[in-house]
């Protein structure tokens, strides 16, 4: 039933869909995490051998926040949020460009460090703690988050076991997920 509502919104996103989409977006919503399905995604498709996904940090100033991020990250004023905004590759080829704002206090000491100084994918380095993905929304074409080209593009929420959100993510795929 989910992935009906997601073709729905697929055909809205991108106007006329592509049916290599489809199959692209299951990859996606099979997943906790997005660098999971991509890698899978990569082998799949033969995109690079060996299917390993790194981030390239793009900036890491701070983006305006969305008004709606410490709430929904159940986080107080005085907490620090994170902020992480990388292009996602596998091989030479940019899959996705993420913005994530995250709670620090909600993941390791060496975590913290991976992720400010590292290529590392917050997927990977998160992933010991079993965080499960909730799905916000498929954002519209042209969102002022996305680069020009993005075939299609989400809004979610990483959780922790306990039910605490972690992360607020706003993912950007791109056309190269689509390439024959």
């Amino acid at each position: 039933m989910a992935l009906l509502g997601l073709a729905a919104a697929l055909h809205g996103c991108a106007g006329t869909p592509d049916p290599r989409l489809a199959p692209f977006a299951a990859t996606l919503a099979a997943n906790d995490s997005a660098t999971t399905a991509l890698e899978q995604w990569c082998a799949a498709r033969h995109i690079a051998d060996p299917a390993r996904v790194t981030a390239s940090v793009l900036n890491s100033a701070p983006a305006t926040a969305p008004a709606d991020a410490r709430h929904l990250l159940d986080l107080p004023d005085t907490e620090r949020l994170g902020y992480r905004h990388v292009r996602l590759a596998c091989g030479g080829t940019v899959l996705s460009e993420a913005h994530n704002w995250y709670v620090p206090a909600r993941l390791t000491a060496e975590m913290n460090r991976t992720l400010d100084t590292s290529s590392v994918p917050f997927g990977k380095v998160a992933a010991p703690l079993g965080f499960r993905r909730e799905r916000l929304g498929t954002l519209p074409r042209g969102h002022r988050d996305c680069p020009r080209g993005t075939i299609l593009a989400h809004r979610a929420l990483l959780r922790l076991p306990d039910g605490r959100p972690l992360a607020l993510l706003v993912e950007c795929y791109t056309r190269a997920n689509l390439a024959p």
